[in-house]
């Protein structure tokens, strides 16, 4: 498990295994390992696995049998933190995490697709890790009228969590662009790809639940390492 998140255990727990059902590492009906074993192999306590599986269960992802077992029930669109994350390791799952590299309000520049209702926006910049191998860049602006001041210390491992909690922003539809790019140069040693070598590159503009954007960001991602999934159904 990564320690490096602001996100709860037992969250964490939870998002891993949905990320790992929706690539079909663990498919429908399949038995879990038992609670002390899983626990241990995950290297957390018995408490926080129960809590993680109990959200399992809430999301209908889990049937659990006393006595029996605890066995995978697969869904489509669930309610889950990483929910619009899109990117798997190659083979799918891995446990997103993410390293602030800078947090800063600016003025938004004539080349931005339009969004939100203010000058400014807040730029943030991190390297996204799937099961803590770096495998992406993140730009990602926020319209300015939500708060006044960001800081890296605001942040969890999802902004959409952030959003949702802290500023009362419900994401509720995303609109992404799928291409390749020259990875940028303020990536610098925290990403292995080096500036101006071409990545995968998602550009992506998110829209609240009244349907206006309120976020536009920008992803460069290592595709030698990942991909870009996106699930319509079941099979």
């Amino acid at each position: 498990m990564a320690d490096a998140s602001s996100l709860p255990k037992y969250i964490q727990v939870s998002e891993m295994l949905i990320r790992e059902i929706a690539a079909g590492h663990l498919i429908d009906g399949a038995r879990l390992a038992p609670e002390r074993d899983m626990a241990a192999e995950l290297g957390i306590s018995v408490g926080t696995l129960r809590k993680a599986l109990s959200d399992l269960e809430g999301k209908g992802m889990l049937h659990r049998v006393q006595g029996s077992g605890n066995y995978v029930r697969f869904q489509t669109d669930v309610a889950s933190v990483y929910a619009m994350f899109r990117l798997e390791l190659i083979g799918g799952g891995g446990l997103p995490t993410a390293r602030i590299l800078s947090v800063d309000r600016l003025g938004k520049t004539a080349d931005m697709p339009a969004f939100g209702s203010a000058s400014e926006g807040h730029r943030i910049r991190r390297v996204r890790s799937l099961d803590g191998k770096a495998i992406a860049l993140e730009e990602i602006w926020l319209d300015g009228s939500y708060r006044d001041r960001i800081t890296a210390d605001d942040l969890s491992e999802s902004l959409y969590h952030f959003y949702r909690n802290d500023l009362g922003l419900l994401i509720g539809s995303a609109v992404d662009e799928i291409g390749v790019a020259a990875v940028p140069e303020w990536g610098g040693a925290d990403y292995p790809i080096m500036a101006g070598q071409m990545a995968g590159y998602i550009e992506r503009i998110s829209y609240d639940a009244a349907g206006t954007a309120a976020e536009i960001s920008k992803t460069w991602f290592d595709y030698n390492k990942a991909r870009y999934i996106s699930r319509l159904g079941k099979g």
